[in-house]
């Protein structure tokens, strides 16, 4: 057979809902008429970035490359830059990795699972968020997501952090997504403690700090909430003190999963290879793509570590499809999340993975199974916003980690 090669490269922003939901879409086509990959390259706070990345750099280096050789084409774009490892530079070589994924699934005429050595599970349980303004809101929410079949609820109140507008500043205090963490803790115990009482134990709990809190205060949290018997409690360290997990194992026993801001495999080896933490949730574009994924799962596996891939709304729905395919292969399994997308998507993303109760299925078309409407996403472009809920301040006013 004829060598197949890349013959052009595209990119396509689409928002189809709040900033939050920014996509960056890769299409690779290849010499062979119709034949092309899509891949996700999504940084949604940063995305111009990720697409001048691609432009200028990634896609000139690959064109004309073999559309086989993925394994090689992904260990010389994460070098040929020099400096490596960055949520931009992840990102873009994503774009290219699932693509070709997505391409020699196509060849094989296999789904990308198959090629990664096939399913050790029908369908990949989810969890979906239940929020709310008070505890009795969370419960209600919960409550109608257990009606729907969903058996890992995360439960939060008042958004990441509880977000609260009421907090006295000091005069002429910057705007800004406040919030106070010692207020946090006292209220997200209460409400934990509501929702389990009401619902038992029939309903898996799980909960994310979003780095909301400082390393001992983190500690103590973890040991708080060991009483309401967590599935796992979620990024409650920042990437920057991964070290204090160490002092969480040494007090407590709640399940810790961590890893959506990390970029560098020396961060997950870290917290694999000390049993640090119980779940690897890296962003599978950031990291770098399928094949990155594929050997942190791997690695995790032998120290009896599960996977919990990031899947909120601001993975684009390639990369979604793309977490399936690893979450249904993955020896090491543990649960997806899920952002429940609306049909304007499930229109734009044919073969977007479904969801029928708990479990998430794929399309089992060849390759990753999902396409892309390139004429209805032009009907979306992206706006050029700056984020508010990122720009997180203690309650006088201190920028801090969102």
């Amino acid at each position: 057979m004829a060598t197949i090669t890349i013959r052009d490269v595209q990119t396509f922003l689409v928002q189809t809902g709040g900033p939050g939901a920014r996509f960056v879409v890769v299409k690779v086509l290849t010499s062979e008429p119709g034949l092309y990959g899509l891949g996700c390259a999504t940084f949604t706070q940063r995305y111009a970035a990720v697409v001048g990345a691609l432009k200028h750099h990634v896609i000139p280096f690959v064109l004309g490359k073999d559309v086989l050789r993925s394994e090689e084409l992904f260990q010389m774009n994460l070098v040929q830059g020099y400096w490596r490892n960055g949520p931009v530079l992840n990102n873009a070589i994503s774009g290219i990795d699932q693509a070709l994924w997505d391409i020699k699934g196509k060849l094989a005429n296999m789904p990308v699972y198959d090629l990664l050595g096939g399913k050790c599970r029908e369908g990949a349980a989810v969890y979906t968020h239940a929020d709310g303004r008070d505890p009795q809101e969370v419960l209600e929410n919960v409550q109608k997501f257990r009606e729907q079949g969903y058996r890992y609820v995360r439960i939060q109140m008042g958004g990441y952090g509880g977000k609260q507008d009421s907090l006295p500043k000091p005069e002429s205090a910057p705007g800004g997504a406040y919030f106070d963490p010692r207020a946090y803790t006292r209220n997200m115990l209460r409400m934990m403690e509501y929702v389990r009482e009401h619902v038992g134990g029939e309903v898996e709990l799980l909960h994310d700090v979003h780095e909301r809190l400082s390393p001992i205060d983190t500690v103590k949290f973890a040991k708080d909430v060991e009483p309401f018997n967590l599935f796992f409690l979620e990024d409650s360290l920042a990437p920057e003190d991964i070290e204090y997990f160490r002092m969480i194992r040494q007090q407590c026993a709640t399940p810790i999963a961590m890893g959506e801001l990390l970029n560098n495999p020396r961060e997950w080896r870290l917290m694999i290879e000390e049993r640090l933490v119980d779940f690897l949730r890296m962003h599978v574009s950031q990291m770098g793509g399928i094949t990155a994924a594929r050997n942190a799962a791997l690695h995790a596996q032998i120290y009896g570590i599960r996977t919990a891939w990031h899947g909120p709304g601001d993975t684009s729905p390639v990369g979604h499809a793309a977490n399936l395919h690893l979450d249904l292969w993955a020896p090491n399994f543990g649960i997806q999340e899920w952002c429940r997308f609306d049909s304007l998507v499930y229109d734009m993303f044919p073969g977007l993975p479904v969801v029928r109760n708990g479990y998430m299925y794929p399309s089992d078309k060849p390759g990753l199974g999902i396409d892309f409407d390139e004429t209805l996403a032009a009907k979306y472009p992206v706006k050029d916003e700056v984020d508010w809920w990122t720009q997180t301040r203690l309650p006088d006013g201190s920028p801090t980690r969102p």
